[in-house]
């Protein structure tokens, strides 16, 4: 089923999600709707904040940029639960990117090129990896969503005033998207 995407100003991409057990009610069912969102709405990376719940999941499908970039690249395609980030490592490069939850911005971020991870996949069964390149940076923007961090948090004072209004308008409601979205009601 695909879920509505959460948009920016709702409290739950603020916050800090919780960690879940092998038992969490209908855990499958709600990585696979995940996957359906994402790709409903043409994303490479999915965390649970933005479909309204706070608990510490993402997403990552890079596999699908493989065409776009080189035939070295591998992408991966993974469910993370409960990831930690243990090193993150290599002089930091920029990169323009967005996300379903603020639709129509699209801003430069800096961030390391490798990320050394701890997570348990889909079966519980934990795992160390580290991956680089937009893998490492499609994790790390994911990873940020369950700690409660936007991609704009990033950005610079000046860049950030620069498109409040915008902001202002997602917060809103106000948005064009070819995906379900669902604005935070104060």
């Amino acid at each position: 089923m695909i879920l509505p995407v959460t948009l920016y100003g709702d409290p739950v991409l603020k916050k800090r999600a919780e960690d879940i057990n092998a038992d969490y009610p209908s855990l499958q069912d709600t990585i696979k709707n995940m996957w359906q969102t994402m790709y409903g709405a043409s994303g490479v990376g999915l965390a649970a904040p933005q479909v309204g719940l706070s608990i510490r999941l993402f997403i990552v499908d890079t596999e699908q940029l493989a065409d776009k970039k080189n035939k070295d690249f591998k992408g991966i395609k993974k469910a993370f639960i409960n990831p930690t980030i243990l090193e993150e490592s290599g002089t930091e490069w920029k990169y323009e990117e967005g996300c379903l939850s603020i639709p129509g911005i699209r801003e430069d971020v800096y961030r390391k090129p490798v990320v050394k991870i701890r997570y348990f996949d889909e079966s519980f069964v934990e795992h160390t990896e580290t991956y680089d390149d937009i893998n490492a940076r499609v994790i790390q923007h994911e990873y940020d969503h369950i700690e409660g961090i936007l991609f704009i948090d990033k950005l610079k004072p000046l860049t950030k005033k620069l498109i409040s209004p915008k902001l202002n308008k997602i917060m809103k409601g106000e948005v064009k998207t070819d995906y379900r979205v669902k604005a935070f009601k104060r």
